[in-house]
């Protein structure tokens, strides 16, 4: 364990993909289980559930979980979504870094998605992450940083950065290529974020290959191995609802996950903490 950890964030992605996704994180939430969670502002159902996040304000981060790769935009993309759907991530990677259209209509995409998140809240998000880790791609970051950099002050927020150690990521033992992989797509992110004036995690875990035969919750216990001063693990539970298959490819672990973290009972040098009790 670090000497410098005192605390993690647990933070569930994916709050208004569907229903049964955001009773999960609503349930967790009520039983004080998870600090943090990260709102997909373009599903038709964040309107209807985000006042539902509103008992939690002090005790959760609540934040923006940008989407670029998960059914349709906001408002019309024809570059990136001509059909209206948009693309799977490496499509998103490839338009993002070589066509300026593309990059224009990622840009006007994330002003929507952050207009959304505080007509529904009436304040700006707590922090800004990516599904599918798709606010690090070296051609959406510097759209996303910029965007932020226009809307909101130094320090007003901050953002999740997927990357942490190798040597720590390996002592994990969980997911460990897909965790590298992901690590070296943030290549940089960190120093771009600390550059624009935001603030960032140190540390990093949650990566799980999604096999609903694992014991998640000896995963989860995995994840607190060597620790960073901020660290935050990433989750994503859910209750599953005949919309999520259509939507996402991961379904069968998600209940999995939520009985494991509706159990979990954190070690006693690392308690559950916001962003703002462990610092940055």
């Amino acid at each position: 364990m670090s000497a410098m950890a005192k605390g993690f964030i647990l933070c569930a992605d994916d709050f208004a993909m569907t229903e049964g996704v955001s009773r999960a994180i609503l349930d967790l939430l009520e039983r004080g289980r998870l600090t943090a969670t990260g709102a997909m502002t373009s599903r038709p159902h964040w309107r209807r559930l985000a006042p539902e996040l509103r008992p939690f304000e002090a005790r959760a981060d609540l934040g923006l979980h940008l989407n670029l790769t998960c059914a349709g935009p906001l408002s019309a993309m024809p570059r990136l979504a001509p059909g209206g759907t948009l693309p799977g991530l490496k499509d998103v990677a490839l338009a993002a870094a070589t066509s300026p259209a593309a990059r224009a209509e990622i840009v006007a995409e994330i002003a929507r998605q952050l207009d959304a998140f505080e007509d529904a809240l009436g304040r700006p998000p707590d922090f800004v992450d990516g599904h599918q880790h798709v606010h690090v791609l070296p051609g959406v970051r510097r759209a996303l940083l910029d965007t932020l950099a226009r809307r909101y002050p130094a320090g007003a927020l901050y953002l999740r950065d997927p990357a942490d150690r190798p040597a720590a990521i390996r002592a994990r033992g969980v997911a460990v290529g897909k965790a590298l992989v992901i690590a070296g797509l943030a290549t940089g992110f960190r120093s771009a974020v600390l550059k624009r004036g935001f603030r960032v995690n140190r540390g990093f875990s949650g990566v799980a290959p999604f096999d609903p035969g694992r014991n998640f919750a000896a995963d989860l216990a995995r994840f607190l191995i060597a620790p960073g001063p901020c660290h935050l693990v990433m989750c994503h539970p859910g209750f599953v609802d005949g919309e999520l298959s259509g939507l996402d490819p991961v379904v069968a672990t998600r209940p999995v996950e939520h009985a494991a973290i509706a159990a979990f009972a954190p070690p006693p040098d690392m308690p559950l903490r916001r962003f703002g009790e462990l610092g940055d």
